[in-house]
């Protein structure tokens, strides 16, 4: 995937005789500046933009995550708590989200 693509293509760079890095050069791949990709303390960040609102699985919600939760995680206060089929879950106003993907990491 991206990830092996992004690599290959750095590595090869990296390592040809017209281009030596005179130290050790981290590199980030990640989907959000959550700091799981460890951008923040990288030389070179390739960083991933959330453009859609988080698509909810109802049957699933319950399962994978806790719904206060993911509530209380919302900045924009974008996330409410709902019931269908009687099953709790969460519904998402998209016009107030802003796409951090704090609900769902």
């Amino acid at each position: 995937g991206l990830i092996r693509s992004r690599r290959s293509w750095t590595i090869s760079m990296m390592t040809s005789r017209s281009m030596r890095m005179p130290a050790q050069v981290r590199i980030a791949l990640a989907c959000c500046l959550n700091m799981c990709g460890a951008v923040h303390c990288s030389d070179i960040a390739i960083l991933g933009v959330h453009r859609k609102p988080p698509f909810i699985e109802h049957e699933r919600v319950s399962s994978v995550c806790e719904v206060p939760l993911a509530i209380a995680a919302c900045p924009t206060a974008a996330i409410k708590p709902a019931k269908v089929d009687g099953m709790k879950t969460v519904a998402v106003r998209n016009e107030r989200c802003m796409f951090c993907g704090n609900c769902y990491t």
